[in-house]
């Protein structure tokens, strides 16, 4: 349960602009992926921080988050996948595929890495065979 309220957590902080509590959800050294946006992985949670403040009102004014999946490994690592919904401020709405790896540190559950996927297509762009 503490892993799914981390992964909603980031939905509230950011759309409250609270990023200066960034802390609570992102190791130190987190590696954000946005190489499917076109841009380079985010290293630590301040450029990811940063780079949240750069997008100023092209940010969504609400994230929605839904379909978690958490699987635990052996290593200790917990990988979780969930779906995205970002509403903009003109209505428009955009969906992504989130996949965590969470670890555990003396503060509680943190994400360590998060690769963001755009859903651009149906079915994953899967068509039907034959």
């Amino acid at each position: 349960m503490a892993i799914i309220e981390l992964i909603s957590l980031h939905g509230h902080l950011v759309d409250n602009g609270n990023l200066d509590r960034f802390e609570e959800l992102f190791t130190a050294d987190v590696v954000y992926d946005l190489t499917d946006f076109g841009q380079e992985p985010l290293s630590g949670v301040a450029a990811v921080r940063e780079a949240a403040w750069a997008l100023g009102g092209a940010n969504p004014v609400a994230h929605h988050v839904t379909n978690v999946v958490v699987t635990a490994s052996t290593d200790g690592q917990v990988q979780v996948r969930s779906k995205g919904l970002g509403i903009k401020a003109d209505g428009s709405c955009g969906s992504v595929s989130y996949d965590d790896t969470v670890v555990r540190t003396s503060d509680g559950w943190r994400i360590s890495h998060r690769k963001l996927s755009s859903r651009r297509t149906p079915l994953g762009g899967t068509t039907k065979a034959g």
